[in-house]
């Protein structure tokens, strides 16, 4: 196996060439999480992977709730699965909130204002309520706290790390914030040993073959976090070594099928 098999691989894993998705929670669902920073590149990283990409496809999932819009990862924004987000923010937050730290610092958000603010969010979304920041800024100033500078979207990442908020429908062009409980459903708590195998299985499945350095870049996890997952999963997950780089990916994955698939893309796309 040569590099350019991996990038091969890359790419049917991710379900960028074959069989493709009729559904944006499919796409979310199988790749775990999909950055969704940029939202207009975001809702083509789904289409292009939908048997049917449509613009008002993925805005419906948006508004209905199939998917949800959070700061799960590194911190950024991702698209993940309502079923998934309670497990991911649980294993992802402490490390967000410890990068976070000095920017709470400096802009003198104490927990007393968070709370101060988490108390602002129950009351003016709960009853499926669903607000833009400029109705939460107009909330939180009413209440006396500040949202000057970073200070809003420290509030409101704050809140969707504590499990509290997540994205709402859009109205127009403008994002909204609504109460998490009323977007997602209630799902058992895993411990956090199992949320990394989940998270590590899903990824190389997806995203293979891939180094650990690559699933601790894409997850803001440790290294040690990935070779525990990758241990866990040990029968589920295989290793090749080309170049002297460690790859992992889905013992699954039938290699042969892989690179038949990227030829017939490949002469298609040439056509």
């Amino acid at each position: 196996m040569t590099i350019r098999d991996i990038a091969n691989l890359r790419v049917y894993n991710q379900h960028l060439n074959h069989n493709k998705f009729k559904k944006a929670e499919e796409v979310v669902g199988y790749m775990c999480a999909i950055q969704a920073q940029e939202y207009a590149h975001a809702k083509w990283a789904i289409g292009l992977r939908m048997s049917s990409p449509s613009d008002k496809a993925v805005e419906k999932a948006m508004t209905t709730g199939a998917i949800l819009r959070t700061h799960v990862l590194r911190p950024t924004w991702h698209f993940v699965l309502p079923q998934d987000i309670r497990w991911m923010l649980s294993l992802t937050a402490s490390r967000i909130n410890a990068g976070n730290a000095a920017m709470y610092k400096k802009q003198e958000v104490t927990d007393a204002i968070f709370n101060k603010s988490f108390d602002v969010f129950i009351k003016t979304m709960q009853g499926g309520k669903q607000l833009t920041r400029a109705e939460i800024v107009s909330a939180l100033h009413e209440a006396n706290i500040a949202t000057n500078d970073l200070r809003l979207t420290i509030l409101l990442m704050k809140a969707e790390l504590e499990q509290l908020i997540c994205s709402g429908a859009r109205q127009g062009k403008q994002f909204t914030y609504a109460l998490l409980n009323e977007r997602a459903p209630m799902t058992p708590a895993i411990d956090r040993d199992e949320a990394v195998a989940r998270l590590v299985l899903r990824y190389f499945t997806s995203h293979g073959p891939a180094t650990i350095n690559d699933f601790v870049h894409w997850s803001g996890l440790t290294v040690a976090d990935a070779k525990t997952g990758i241990e866990i999963n040990k029968g589920r997950l295989s290793n090749i070594i080309i170049e002297g780089v460690s790859y992992w990916m889905d013992t699954d994955v039938d290699f042969s099928t892989a690179k038949k698939q990227w030829l017939t893309f490949c002469l298609f796309t040439m056509s």
